[in-house]
């Protein structure tokens, strides 16, 4: 025996037979892809009876605390029988989509047997007329108490009753047997409820603080202008007056490809463009009723905690956000635009304040007392003098890629069912599975008798927005994503886009470099030739011109005098380069003041001198370079 958490047992005090509190959904199956090409309901009944020990709350019912007083608690069921949740009908002539809807709609607006394990399914046959499904297709439709599951805990019993082969589950014997518990006694339930009920006041009094704390916290973030406060001001429309016990249910199908397409080209989200398709599509039906009010529509968002505060239990982790629709905006594009800026700005304050909190007090609260308040609020239709701030939910909830498979047929679409409450007579729930995306709608029956007109006003409005999306140009798509930001917004857009540039640059400089060094080719390897750089080709020049040539002779023979320039030019130059030779104790002067002693005490070039008389000058000039040449001071000289 286990004690309800403190939402859970909230949607237990919530129960109504007006609002019952169970969501759901149908699924169709294309049964030619089971073993032999058809399945027997008896196959069905094997399939559940083996999945369902996945998730052993399926198995359990409800016992409420004597005087109801406490929360209830969870007690595994002894008289558990799977054939009496799963049940097998037919649709009635013609066998086409309207008879579906009207059918699901009336089986889904019945509350469950509280008695009983809080969970019905029904395999629906006689699906004959339907547009665009393969022959002998069927339909398993589910409802699920809320206190079991969320949004993200329908998505775990979507996983435990489906396989990803088509395979079949027969009889087995060795399966698990879960044992079923003895109901406690009079005394036992007594003391444990008498404790439960200290507690509760505990927690009433806890959960009061914090929710007290949450709201200063929000107060103080939002006068500081670090939140921006969400919409207050929904109007009144057809969809908030009370809600009967009736329900119609509509829906339109969608290509994701289509989806994904106007997401990427104004970088938006799937649920941005969810909430623009829904919110074009009230507009035109308040439209047709000349209803459609002057200020903007209010969505609300469910949100799924569980990832966000890191609690994958089995208890519900759902809150919420409010969002302006935008409804108020002719062109589908810019609605669309502002509805990403108003829904950003909600996410930041539904995460500082989740409706997961407000909701505890229901649950933390006497059942006794809840159940009354509720009772009244719903049976005196307060919903008239106290209305709900929102216009309609809108949930969105991601479902695999790849295709599922029960009893051997394939899944080839699913829609998901919502749940009314007071005041809010409109459920719209996206799914995607398998490329497709379904939007379904469940309503009250007297706020919206004629369904099909609205299934159209959602094709119109996805129309409508995919022209608008693909006309627009990338600067007109940014001039109105400027219109509804704020200037903090266009800067951080800015720099964004900047580093973004910068970063494709960079890869695109790495990508080319990286392709030029694979396509080149390698050069053959050859031995590498001596470089001989400017200023040792100058110094071997100065070296031929100072260095007498010597002729080939023995190693012992000393160097004789080098051959005489021809010209008295050489001569000069020779001059020039070679030290003169001083007393000792200039030895070590530059070689170019020695130079300009020899030139200095040249003759003057006057006069055409004699052949004789030029060779004797230039035996005379070429004496002292030789012998320099021929020291080995000449070196250090030389440095």
């Amino acid at each position: 025996m286990k004690q309800l958490g403190v939402l859970d047992s909230a949607f237990i005090n919530l129960e109504h037979k007006n609002v019952p509190q169970h969501i759901g959904s149908f699924g169709i199956y294309d049964q030619s892809t089971a073993p032999g090409g058809k399945v027997r309901f008896k196959s069905v009944i094997n399939h559940f009876e083996h999945q369902i020990k996945k998730i052993p709350l399926f198995r359990t019912r409800l016992i409420q605390s004597p005087g109801r007083f406490a929360r209830p608690y969870w007690l595994v069921d002894d008289n558990f029988d799977v054939e009496f949740h799963l049940r097998h009908i037919a649709l009635p002539h013609p066998g086409d989509w309207r008879q579906l809807c009207i059918l699901i709609a009336r089986l889904h607006s019945r509350p469950i047997d509280m008695s009983r394990p809080l969970w019905e399914s029904y395999v629906i046959e006689g699906l004959d007329n339907i547009e665009g499904l393969p022959d002998g297709c069927f339909v398993i439709y589910t409802k699920i108490h809320h206190s079991i599951v969320d949004g993200g805990g329908a998505d775990n019993f979507m996983a435990a009753i489906h396989d990803l082969e088509p395979i079949l589950h027969e009889d087995d014997e060795d399966d698990e047997v879960f044992e079923a518990e003895a109901a406690p006694g009079t005394y036992e339930m007594v003391s444990t409820s008498t404790r439960s009920y200290f507690n509760n006041a505990w927690n009433l009094t806890k959960g009061g603080f914090q929710l007290s704390n949450d709201v200063v916290r929000s107060g103080i973030k939002l006068a500081k202008g670090d939140l921006k406060a969400p919409p207050t001001d929904a109007p009144t429309t057809r969809f908030n007056n009370p809600v009967g016990p009736h329900r119609v249910i509509e829906a339109g199908v969608f290509d994701f490809d289509d989806i994904r397409a106007i997401k990427n080209k104004t970088n938006t989200k799937v649920n941005d463009v969810a909430l623009a398709i829904v919110s074009g599509a009230m507009r035109k039906f308040l439209d047709a009723h000349n209803e459609h009010p002057e200020t903007s529509l209010v969505a609300s968002v469910p949100m799924n905690m569980r990832t966000r505060r890191g609690d994958n239990g089995d208890a519900n982790q759902v809150g919420a956000i409010f969002t302006s629709l935008n409804s108020t905006i002719d062109d589908p594009l810019e609605r669309l635009l502002a509805i990403h800026h108003s829904s950003d700005e909600a996410k930041e304050f539904g995460e500082n304040a989740p409706l997961k909190d407000a909701l505890k007090l229901a649950g933390a609260m006497s059942p006794r007392v809840t159940k009354r308040l509720i009772d009244t609020y719903v049976d005196n239709q307060l919903t008239r003098h106290l209305p709900m701030k929102i216009n309609t939910v809108v949930s969105n909830v991601a479902g695999p890629n790849f295709p599922l498979y029960c009893s051997g047929a394939k899944l080839i679409r699913y829609h998901g069912l919502g749940v009314l409450t007071p005041g809010v007579g409109l459920f719209h729930l996206i799914f995607t599975y398998c490329g497709k995306m379904t939007t379904t709608i469940m309503a009250d029956r007297d706020m919206m008798p004629d369904p099909e007109f609205y299934s159209r006003c959602i094709a119109e409005s996805f129309d409508e927005l995919q022209a608008a999306v693909e006309k627009a140009t990338p600067k007109e798509i940014e001039i109105l994503i400027d219109k509804h930001s704020t200037a903090e917004e266009r800067v951080e857009r800015v720099l964004a886009k900047a580093e973004k540039v910068i970063a494709t640059a960079e890869k695109n400089d790495a990508d080319v470099a990286e392709a030029i060094a694979e396509d080149a080719p390698k050069p053959k390897r050859k031995r590498a030739a001596r470089k001989v750089s400017s200023s040792s080709k100058a110094a071997a020049t100065e070296a031929a011109v100072e260095a007498p040539k010597v002729e080939d002779k023995p190693a012992e023979t000393p160097a004789k005098s080098a051959p005489v320039r021809k010209r008295a030019a050489s001569s000069k130059t020779a001059a020039k380069k070679a030290p003169v030779k001083k007393k000792a104790a200039a030895k070590k002067a530059p070689a170019k003041a020695a130079a300009k002693k020899a030139v200095a005490k040249a003759p003057a070039k006057k006069a055409p001198v004699s052949k004789p008389a030029e060779a004797q000058a230039n035996k005379e000039a070429a004496a002292p370079a030789a012998a320099q040449a021929a020291s080995p001071k000449s070196d250090s000289a030389a440095e």
